[in-house]
């Protein structure tokens, strides 16, 4: 159903007869902005490989091992042990790393455990695989962190794995170092496994710097998934992996590398050479380019937060720390009209041709999630459609009696106030 309302409320049609340029903060794509290039070194890797002729073929399951070990000298960099190419499996983007896990995870009567909200990929594959999907709630007003005694409850002898992103999808959440470790302990005390999605990893920009799970590969068996698709801003690429984090190999299973390496035969991953460019990417990419990265959607992200608490259409907003997105609840009380958060969002899609998501989609229903991976103009004229949008469904008898002022208005009072003033 995600699915189904995700592609109904971001269709073209619905934008069909509005003169107005479509400008989408439903996708996380941040690539349709000239802002986001990639860096010169990955393009250059890329071109290198290729025109060496070397990596037209087929390669081995799991991944070119040079690819295999550039990733395990890039992840071990902010680990306190070393990860071995043997423990790295490359795959086609994030989302084939997903499938991966959950298909090797997989045995008759299992669930998993998945956060509410969170990245929907996990319920389809979960329901593809006939595996249970439970939901543990994320806490809005504690940063969106783990409801550990949801989890405790939810868990039996049939789960097999905890899903934990960070930092967040669709939460924009950044975990303090703190938070990551009582997950780590509770999970572990279960005996059950982490899969860690940090397709986002380093794209923190609050309080929290990103701290990745395996730290605690003592504590709990954790699967790391990652990708460059936004760190390097290339989802095209379909570049991604499943680590396994066992420094002590505690919890090394022979079969589960076993189905892995299957899997991997089976499914094939990325092209050759777009494996072959990654050590060159890794080692190669300044820093200052992911320093301008982490600028502009920190300050995208700052935009958005602002207008939404600004605007009395939203009740609750939550400042994001991280990834490319933020969760905002509808305050459909004061709402004309509109019922809830799929028909706000279509309703704004048809009048402003501006798309985002609704918060059904996600696993929260009446709030709406927000990508602010745009360039800053882009932003801000979104913003303001999202404003004159509010101002036109607003009820009559709310914006009398609170008096609602939107910042023009804030701006004419203040003028106002001055001449009479004398200023």
């Amino acid at each position: 159903m995600e699915t189904r309302l995700k592609h109904q409320v971001m269709s073209p049609s619905n934008v069909e007869g509005n003169k107005k340029k479509l400008i989408s903060l439903g996708l996380g794509d941040p690539t349709v902005y000239s802002c986001f290039r990639t860096d010169l070194a990955a393009k250059e890797a890329v071109s290198n490989a290729l025109l060496s002729g070397k990596f037209n073929g087929y390669y081995p399951p799991g991944g070119l091992p040079e690819t295999r070990k550039a990733i395990a000298e890039y992840l071990s960099a902010d680990l306190p042990y070393e990860l071995s190419p043997d423990d790295v499996f490359v795959a086609s983007g994030c989302t084939q790393a997903i499938d991966m896990v959950i298909s090797v995870l997989a045995r008759p009567g299992a669930n998993v455990l998945l956060p509410r909200p969170g990245f929907p990929s996990y319920g389809i594959f979960s329901s593809f695989r006939n595996i249970e999907a439970r939901y543990y709630d994320l806490l809005p007003d504690n940063g969106w962190e783990v409801n550990l005694e949801t989890v405790k409850t939810l868990a039996d002898q049939n789960t097999i794995a905890v899903v934990v992103i960070n930092p967040g999808n669709p939460c924009g959440n950044a975990y303090t170092r703190q938070h990551l470790e009582e997950i780590a302990e509770t999970v572990g005390r279960l005996g059950i496994p982490i899969i860690a999605d940090e397709v986002y990893g380093h794209l923190a920009f609050g309080a929290n710097p990103f701290v990745p799970m395996g730290v605690f590969g003592s504590k709990v068996q954790v699967f790391t998934l990652g990708s460059l698709s936004k760190r390097w801003l290339v989802p095209g690429w379909c570049l991604g992996w499943l680590v396994m984090n066992d420094p002590s190999g505690e919890f090394r299973n022979p079969k589960l590398i076993e189905r892995v390496n299957k899997y991997c035969t089976i499914s094939g991953g990325p092209a050759s050479f777009i494996q072959a460019a990654v050590p060159q990417i890794m080692r190669g990419t300044n820093t200052d380019f992911f320093a301008n990265t982490i600028n502009i959607v920190r300050r995208t992200e700052n935009l958005c937060y602002e207008k939404l608490e600004e605007l009395p259409s939203f009740s609750y907003s939550c400042k994001a720390e991280g990834s490319m997105v933020l969760m905002a609840k509808l305050n459909l009380s004061v709402l004309e009209d509109i019922g809830d958060d799929i028909e706000f969002c279509l309703k704004l899609a048809k009048e402003e041709s501006l798309i985002i998501l609704p918060g059904i989609a996600v696993g929260l229903k009446n709030w709406i999630r927000v990508t602010f991976a745009a360039d800053p103009e882009s932003i801000e004229e979104a913003l303001g459609r999202l404003t004159d949008f509010s101002q036109r469904h607003i009820k009559q008898a709310t914006t009398q009696s609170s008096k609602i002022m939107y910042p023009t208005e804030l701006q004419r009072v203040k003028e106002e106030n001055d001449r009479l003033l004398g200023r």
